[in-house]
């Protein structure tokens, strides 16, 4: 199942239309597709003319009082074209999530238990880079980015961007982006030109195909349709089946990426298993008339250096070293002087007839 979530925080890029009519698209090609509205504004779900009692907010809320499960709200739009629909209440669930501990990550794990058998499942985000956009990143496993060819849909790609590497290094979650070219009027020769740039600076990260200006995907949208419905041999039809035949022609190649990333999954967990447990241990002790202080022991082959100067901090001495799980022997050199740590109960005879303090370092 590919879960892509179309997303640019700049209105009027066709984000909605894009949705609704990609979606429509696919469902044309024998695959089982689910729009799921995450836009508070709700536009895929007027665009459609969606009737509906529960939405999105009561799946992903936990303080509603009519909670329900992704299943209960799915509504058939076409023949393999299902919607989970928005509503406006929607607005306040970043406001509720607030606090809460992974709030980035409500709709993936929704997802994850939502079983039935989509091919695709798209997800309409708000034009914002709040909590939802976040978590439609999380969820998904690639993003479509529509981008009108003027100056301004083009500035907030670099935020989004940035977004897209934050979800990627604090949620570990790493998610593929391309660029689609929408709105385009062939007309105008400064359009030719902002596609030459975009190509430009993006190479490699566009669709092959692109979106066309056509009045028909407005018209279809206000009858509450998409267009294949309104008007299949129009020009807005023809792009948007390109597009998902374009999709669609990936997945041929997704098998052996898929299987590349568990490769790579596996080969993690086995270095983490034959890695020995690192933890940082600290040792202190109070001392307030000494000159200097080290600590030595089985972990640095009882050496006294820099490495083992402990640092002094109104009268007590600290030092933290990252330490393998085992059995460790330690002692303090005060000034010179060895000694036990005070502190610590648990010590062992050593060769030399004096005793060495014990510790052991736990495997995580």
């Amino acid at each position: 199942m590919r879960i892509i979530a179309i997303t640019n925080q700049k209105g009027g890029c066709g984000k909605t239309t894009t949705a609704i009519n990609l979606s429509a698209s696919l469902a044309t090609s024998n695959r089982k597709v689910l729009l799921i509205d995450l836009d508070p504004q709700a536009h895929a779900t007027l665009g459609l003319n969606i009737k509906y009692d529960l939405s999105i907010y009561n799946v992903l809320s936990k303080i509603t009082n009519r909670k329900a499960r992704l299943a209960d709200i799915v509504k058939n739009v076409d023949s393999g074209f299902d919607i989970a629909p928005s509503s406006i209440i929607l607005s306040t669930l970043e406001q509720e999530l607030t606090g809460e501990i992974s709030r980035e990550s409500r709709l993936w794990e929704t997802l994850n238990d939502f079983k039935p058998a989509y091919d695709y499942i798209l997800i309409d985000c708000p034009p914002n880079l709040g909590i939802l956009t976040i978590n439609a990143i999380r969820a998904a496993n690639e993003i479509i980015i529509p981008v009108e060819a003027s100056r301004f849909s083009l500035e907030g790609l670099a935020q989004l961007t940035d977004i897209i590497n934050l979800v990627r290094d604090r949620l570990s979650h790493n998610v593929l982006h391309k660029i689609l070219v929408t709105n385009f009027d062939s007309r105008l020769r400064h359009s030719f030109k902002i596609l030459d740039y975009i190509k430009t600076t993006y190479k490699g990260q566009l669709f092959g195909n692109m979106i066309h200006v056509n009045v028909k995907l407005k018209e279809a949208q206000s009858q509450g349709t998409h267009v294949l419905n309104y008007d299949k041999y129009c020009r807005g039809t023809k792009d948007y089946y390109s597009l998902s035949r374009e999709i669609i022609s990936q997945e041929t190649t997704r098998p052996a990426e898929e299987k590349m990333t568990v490769i790579k999954q596996r080969m993690k967990s086995i270095i983490k298993e034959k890695m020995p447990s690192i933890k940082e241990v600290a040792f202190s002790i109070n001392a307030p008339q000494a000159k200097e202080v080290y600590v030595a022991g089985d972990f640095n082959n009882w050496a006294i250096n820099e490495k083992s100067r402990m640092d002094h901090d109104h009268g007590t001495w600290n030092k933290r070293l990252s330490l393998s799980s085992g059995k460790y022997h330690y002692r303090f050199v005060i000034d010179g002087v060895w000694t036990d740590d005070p502190a610590n109960p648990k010590r062992e005879k050593n060769p030399f007839g004096d005793t060495n303090s014990l510790i052991e370092v736990a495997a995580k």
